[in-house]
């Protein structure tokens, strides 16, 4: 592809109607191709998420039986267009669910696969106490993906915390970072522009994070705001809250300008702490 080209954050609320979710991100999906986008992107557990008593309890079916693959294997490819699926729930072996997600090339194949890796289990006060790992199996495996000409380091929401996880895919030829969230609400108005920033800037590299936003069933909030910073840290597109989609070009050159300007990735030295 193109060394210049534009990607797309797709923003839902997702409920618990998994065809209903997946008729809505279609449209948008739809609607982000025609208008220019052939890198496009949803959020985590955009096709299906519900919340009860601290628990993340996400639409889950087997690879094999699951409804998402299908559906949005043939609209990449009848689009031509690469689709990052941010994640879907699919059932694990001991009960719980992997939080997986999914780059479908353009011609409808699945490119890649990534688990995420960190399990958000906070305690936020104010009953908010959330246990991912309750429910769902944490992934041990980093994933740098050939995406839309470059490499694509792949990463699901509370992951983004980790700013080791993307200093190890910029080192493997990452130059476009993606971010899938269903970020919520209380922690997104006080840290999600900040950290995507900081990635972006201590990388070198774009950063594409589409995001939840509403109130899940159940009660909890995401906090939407999905976007796409560049490899200098300038915010080139943010969804703000509400359903739809952002769009921004991504024009390849800006990384190595980057990188050449503040060679970070070239300065990493061996430490000891005593």
């Amino acid at each position: 592809m193109a060394e210049v080209f534009k990607a797309a954050c797709i923003q839902n609320c997702a409920t618990d109607d998994v065809q209903q979710n997946i008729e809505i991100c279609a449209r948008l999906v739809t609607e982000a191709a025609t208008a220019g986008a052939t890198l496009i992107t949803t959020p985590e557990y955009f096709s299906g998420l519900t919340t009860e008593n601290g628990r993340i309890i996400p639409v889950a079916f087997s690879e094999d039986d699951h409804p998402v693959l299908p559906a949005f294997a043939g609209l990449a490819r009848d689009l031509g267009v690469e689709i990052l699926l941010g994640s879907v729930g699919v059932k694990a072996a001991d009960g719980r669910v992997f939080n997986r997600s999914y780059l479908l090339s353009t011609t409808g194949e699945v490119a890649a696969r990534y688990e995420k890796i960190h399990m958000f289990d906070v305690n936020l006060g104010e009953s908010q106490n959330i246990q991912e790992s309750a429910t769902i199996a944490p992934g041990d495996t980093a994933v740098v993906a050939s995406a839309s000409g470059t490499k694509m380091g792949l990463s699901v929401c509370y992951d983004l915390r980790f700013a080791g996880l993307y200093r190890a895919l910029a080192h493997a030829g990452a130059e476009i970072l993606a971010v899938p969230a269903a970020f919520m609400k209380v922690t997104g108005q006080a840290h999600w522009h900040v950290l995507n920033r900081a990635r972006a800037i201590e990388c070198g590299a774009f950063v594409i994070a589409p995001c939840q936003f509403g109130t899940l069933v159940g009660g909890a909030q995401c906090f939407g705001h999905s976007l796409i910073v560049d490899p200098w840290g300038e915010v080139l597109a943010d969804g703000g809250e509400g359903e739809g989609f952002v769009m921004a070009e991504i024009d390849l050159a800006k990384v190595a300008h980057a990188r050449q300007r503040v060679p970070a990735l070239t300065h990493d030295r061996v430490f000891t702490l005593p």
